[in-house]
């Protein structure tokens, strides 16, 4: 298996992201894969800042997307597992978990960052799935504990090498996210950390307590509540109770 989508190299960028953003701007958003060995301004979800290192991959995804809003809200998670996919190709013994919706750890270490956006409307609509990944490097000012790849493996890395995985396992993932959700929820399911755990999910200011149930057929997360009833989270945060 092997990426099929152009791929357009820099050796420093802004981000990744902000790059195929100018370029969806500009109309230019047929497939392809924008990489950069090193971001001064990476971004991740809420706009925090993401540590870019050089040795660590930085790359966006840019492309049309014919399936529209529906396909998009699957993005997120074909990219998780797409992550999940290039961690067992070098470090099949790794206990990797996908934290909702998309945080890719193992031991609760966080391997990588991913930030799909999206714009335009219609045909023209089009995804930026960007995604960092600690190949070499675990970065200490992520909000959370981190691991890399390398310490996973046990050995050196060719950064070349795990990047191409990564983009492979990504188109792959892409495409079976435009056939259905339901098998691409159910291989994200087999992931899921903290699923029938309590967690805490936080949701604007406020916090809710209860049960990680199931994910729901549009990939939001089912609460259940105390008192018995279900809450659906559409965005929010998840913690595992007395767990980072």
């Amino acid at each position: 298996m092997s990426a099929s989508w152009p791929i357009y190299r820099f050796d420093e960028i802004d981000s990744t992201n902000t790059e195929a953003k100018r370029r969806a701007s500009a109309g230019a958003f047929d497939d392809q894969w924008i990489v950069a060995d090193k971001q001064t301004a990476g971004r991740g979800r809420q706009d925090r800042a993401w540590s870019s290192p050089v040795g660590n991959i930085f790359t966006t995804a840019l492309f049309a997307e014919p399936g529209g809003i529906t396909v998009a809200l699957r993005v997120p998670f074909a990219a998780a597992l797409a992550v999940v996919d290039t961690v067992l190709k070098v470090a099949p013994d790794a206990p990797v978990r996908v934290k909702w919706p998309n945080d890719v750890r193992v031991d609760l270490q966080k391997v990588s960052g991913i930030l799909v956006e999206t714009g335009g409307t219609g045909a023209d609509l089009w995804i930026a799935a960007g995604t960092g990944i600690n190949v070499t490097y675990a970065p200490e000012n992520v909000g959370q504990l981190a691991t890399s790849l390398t310490r996973l493996s046990g050995h050196p890395l060719d950064l070349k090498d795990v990047l191409g995985v990564y983009h492979a396992a990504f188109e792959a993932r892409l495409a079976q996210a435009r056939v259905s959700f339901e098998a691409l929820r159910q291989d994200w399911l087999n992931y899921a950390e903290g699923r029938q755990q309590k967690v805490s999910v936080r949701v604007g200011d406020a916090y809710e307590e209860g049960v990680f149930e199931d994910l729901e057929t549009d990939g939001a997360l089912r609460l259940r509540l105390p008192d018995g009833s279900a809450r659906i989270i559409r965005a929010g945060e998840v913690n595992l109770i007395g767990r980072a």
